[in-house]
């Protein structure tokens, strides 16, 4: 197994993203922290995955493709637009996955690569929120519209039943 952590929009919205994908063996909202200047806490998920199931390649691009990647809006403390990896070797293969994928899609991502140094679960009654909330206006709002993106770009790494442990 493999995992890191993904930040950039709300952690409600990016766990309903990684718990839908194939391969995924949990995913865990909360906040991480990285090393100074960026060791203040933002939200986020850590995800363990299968990788003979899905790439880590994958992951950022679905990453990258539901959450504003390409804009340092205001809320950018919250919401810090970054992969943490947990060893160098995986710091380095995201920063050159990003590389890659910026390329191919002549995009500017504000992502960052940071170390995966400190991490605070969200409080239970928030977790797995999706699939407890879903149809309600936060979901419709802002969930769905991410997993049809999914549903239209990604699908062959959607898993085929989404269930939550």
């Amino acid at each position: 197994m493999a995992s890191a952590g993904f930040g950039g929009g709300c952690h409600w919205c990016t766990e309903a993203v990684f718990q839908s994908l194939r391969g995924v063996a949990r995913v865990a909202q909360g906040f991480i922290a990285a090393d100074p200047p960026q060791e203040t806490f933002s939200e986020a998920v850590s995800v363990t995955w299968d990788p003979d199931q899905i790439g880590f390649d994958d992951l950022i691009a679905v990453h990258l493709a539901t959450h504003a990647s390409m804009s340092n809006h205001k809320m950018r403390g919250k919401y810090r637009s970054a992969i943490y990896a947990r060893e160098e070797t995986d710091a380095a293969a995201a920063r050159r996955i990003l590389a890659d994928l910026a390329a191919q899609t002549d995009s500017v991502f504000v992502t960052s690569v940071l170390p995966f140094r400190a991490f605070k679960p969200s409080d239970e009654r928030f977790r797995n929120y999706y699939d407890h909330n879903r149809g309600g206006p936060f979901c419709e709002a802002y969930i769905e519209p991410k997993l049809a993106l999914l549903r239209a770009r990604f699908a062959s790494l959607r898993r085929e039943a989404v269930t939550i442990d």
